[in-house]
């Protein structure tokens, strides 16, 4: 099975809401919610994949701060590795680009949401709990 190296980014902003991402028609995944990021390339670190990432998804620049967790989901077609990272926007103002819709949500919100499978692991270890 074909393995991806992805990672995400969880942004907060000053009241301290995380930004989620609600993944477009024209995605793999329709309708589930996840961190904004994408592909590693192969010349890439995965910060320096992330701040790419997050300027052509979201039109802002962000810095990368400390690493969260590392997940992996099997899903039809591949074996997803997604890296979380925690990341604060410096310049310009997150925009919708290529998904649905962003939303600021409060950390013990973020439960209520239909998240993508590789993203549930991130979104346990925020709101307290333990990846098993």
């Amino acid at each position: 099975m074909n393995s991806v190296s992805v990672v995400a980014a969880v942004i907060k902003n000053e009241e301290h809401e995380i930004l989620c991402a609600l993944r477009s028609e024209s995605m793999s995944l329709p309708g589930f919610w996840e961190f904004p990021g994408g592909k590693i390339r192969c010349e890439e670190t995965p910060q320096e994949a992330l701040v790419r990432e997050i300027r052509e998804e979201l039109g802002c620049d962000i810095e990368v701060g400390g690493f969260i967790t590392q997940a992996s989901h099997e899903y039809p077609n591949a074996l997803i590795i997604l890296s979380t990272y925690y990341a604060s926007i410096m310049k310009g103002e997150p925009v919708a680009k290529e998904h649905e819709q962003i939303v600021w949500m409060p950390l013990h919100k973020l439960k209520s949401l239909a998240w993508a499978p590789a993203d549930i692991p991130t979104v346990t270890l925020l709101t307290g709990g333990f990846i098993e």
